[in-house]
């Protein structure tokens, strides 16, 4: 894989509760709730329990269970940091992590932050939105134009807090020329997807087009933090 990461503070925020991880095999984003420090320490939590698993390699390993296993591990920290400290309750996080060896890959999301996939000149969503809106959208209340205007578009309906979880889990196959973003939704909040799916087209370099990427959402507003990772097989 050829990646390229960057997580910028946005325009309206004093602090950055977003982290990342890009890596040899193992690509992951998590934004994290819960207010200064508390969200910071809750996406660092599941990135710093996600990252051993890019030491994973074997067409045979279990790539969903592997993310499954450290996913839980973060879930169990982020309770007893909660526990320690009154001042943290409510504290969160959004896990995308996304885990490739050989033909195959692993996903396990949480929350809002997404997986897109770019093949064949198609941008195609891989991770559902655990958000209120959505859940709008899927009963046929709100168009997706709708939901994105909505005033309670980033209230999250799952996130890692210590609590019972039920993620999206998925396998699938990858191939040369596929590229993957993982971003958490101070992107998808501003940026459009054809507009996210024209720079994923047209800028080669992973780095460059992530830059872009941030700058598109700077444009419009940049209201949150802005985490982008792209990978190209």
């Amino acid at each position: 894989m050829r990646t390229a990461m960057v997580s910028d503070l946005g325009r309206r925020r004093g602090n950055n509760e977003d982290a990342a991880y890009a890596g040899h095999r193992l690509l992951a984003v998590a934004d994290g709730m819960g207010g200064l420090p508390a969200g910071e320490l809750a996406s660092d939590i599941a990135i710093r329990s996600l990252r051993d698993a890019d030491d994973l390699h074997g067409t045979d390993a279990d790539l969903t269970g592997a993310l499954r296993v450290r996913i839980d591990a973060a879930n169990e920290a982020i309770r007893a940091a909660v526990s320690a400290d009154p001042m943290r309750h409510g504290m969160g996080t959004t896990v995308t992590a996304l885990l490739i060896d050989g033909p195959r890959a692993g996903l396990l999301h949480i929350g809002d932050s997404r997986c897109y996939q770019w093949r064949d000149g198609n941008l195609r969503q891989l991770t559902p939105d655990h958000t209120y809106v959505q859940a709008l959208v899927d009963q046929g209340v709100l168009t997706r134009e709708q939901a994105r205007e909505h005033p309670q578009k980033a209230l999250v309906t799952q996130a890692l807090q210590g609590e019972v979880i039920a993620p999206f889990i998925g396998e699938f196959d990858v191939y040369v020329g596929d590229r993957y973003l993982l971003c958490s939704d101070g992107l998808t909040d501003v940026v459009e997807d054809a507009r996210i799916a024209s720079a994923l087209e047209e800028i080669a370099d992973p780095a460059d087009c992530a830059a872009h990427l941030v700058e598109l959402a700077l444009a419009g507003g940049g209201p949150d933090n802005i985490t982008i990772v792209i990978a190209d097989l």
